[in-house]
Order: C-alpha cells, then sequence, then structure tokens
C-alpha cells in the first residue's frame, strides 16, 4: 500500500501554488468619491444629532451670573427632555422686550404646572408648595416685584414660571414682558457649557429638596 501510494504521488503533476487575486489600485478618482462619501454621511449624521438631540446656545445678558455668563456657549439637551424644578432651559417665547423677540433666552425654572409659588420679596424668600426653596446658584437675592402677579400664585396647566440667577438683573416670569412660560416654548434643557474652554462645566440636575 505505501508503495503505491508513493508511486501515484510521484505520478501526478506538479500542482501550481494558488496565486492570490490581484488587487485593484483605486484610482484618484474613486478614493476621492469615497471621501466625498464618508464626509456627506458624517455631515447628515451630525445635523440630525443636532436638530433632535442637541442644540447649540450662546447666553447673551448677565441675567443667570454667576452660573453663566454673557457670550457662553451651551450645549443644549432637546431629546426626550421632561423639564423639573431647578432645570435650566433655553426659551423661544415671543416676549415683549423691543430687539429680543427673536432671541432665546435662558432661564431657570422655578415652578412647574400645578404648584402653589409665593414670593416674599421683603425677606428674599422663595417658596414653593409652602416651602421655602434653597438657593445656592443665586447671584443677588429676589427683593425685586416686577409687577406680574399678587403672590400666591398656582401655576395652571401647561406653564412654568421661571427666573433668571440673578434675580435684581433678570426680566423674566416675575416681569409682565415675559409672564409664564408656555411649555411649548421650551427648548431644552442646558446640559454642558464649552466655551470658554478653561470654564467648561456639566450642568446636572439641580432639585428642590
Amino acid at each position: 500500500m505505501e508503495e503505491n501510494k508513493a508511486f501515484n504521488e510521484a505520478m501526478e503533476p506538479e500542482r501550481a501554488p494558488a496565486q492570490e487575486p490581484k488587487k485593484q489600485k483605486m484610482t484618484l478618482d474613486q478614493a476621492l468619491v469615497e471621501i466625498v462619501s464618508v464626509l456627506s454621511t458624517s455631515i447628515i449624521a451630525i445635523m440630525i444629532i443636532f436638530t433632535f438631540v442637541f442644540r447649540i446656545v450662546g447666553v447673551i445678558g448677565p441675567s443667570m451670573q454667576q452660573t453663566l455668563h454673557e457670550n457662553d456657549w451651551l450645549l443644549v439637551s432637546a431629546f426626550n427632555f421632561k423639564h423639573d424644578r431647578g432645570d435650566i432651559v433655553i426659551i423661544t417665547q415671543p416676549n415683549n422686550i423691543i430687539g429680543m423677540q427673536s432671541e432665546p433666552i435662558v432661564k431657570r425654572i422655578i415652578a412647574v404646572a400645578g404648584d402653589k409659588l409665593d414670593i416674599d420679596f421683603e425677606n428674599a424668600a422663595v417658596y414653593v408648595n409652602d416651602k421655602k426653596i434653597d438657593e445656592p446658584y443665586l447671584n443677588t437675592p429676589t427683593t425685586d416685584d416686577e409687577g406680574a402677579f399678587d403672590y400666591p400664585v398656582v401655576i395652571p396647566e401647561g406653564k412654568v414660571f421661571v427666573m433668571g440667577d440673578n434675580r435684581q438683573h433678570s426680566t423674566d416670569s416675575r416681569s409682565t414682558l415675559i409672564g409664564l412660560i408656555d411649555e411649548r416654548y421650551i427648548l431644552g434643557q442646558v446640559r454642558f457649557r464649552f466655551s470658554p474652554f478653561n470654564q467648561m462645566k456639566y450642568f446636572s440636575d439641580y432639585r428642590y429638596e
């Protein structure tokens, strides 16, 4: 058997080594088409993300100092967003401030639908549902009554009450120029400050205890 096997192997013609298929070189035109295709896909993906998930908004004015400053640039989350007390939000509701009709504004939500809100301007104290809230973020105290409401006030459905952290330099829901904010005009929640680069900050949820 061993002899027959050796004889058969000797009679078989030598098999040529298998040759690997030649790789086709990509031409310059093909490379350019590939690059354009990748870039186009990336741009479309970025556009979708910043249309439905995140938005970029700049801060105008001093109303949110010291939390935010003029010319800060913010990343705003608009995806699956359910606003709550303490959230810093971007609002697009039209108002009566000359020159600001089309400008988004940034404020903090103080009370939501169903809340009873009271402000003691003499003692600079804010009460939500009969409980004084802790506001460590304030830059100036809440001492200015701008005439929009007789307090206490119950926030109606579909509305929120907002104020800036720099209370003496903020036109907000206390004023007849803005008043209560319709929930439909809340663009999203401020999540991250990415500019100035040396002051980058992530804003976690702040909830009143």
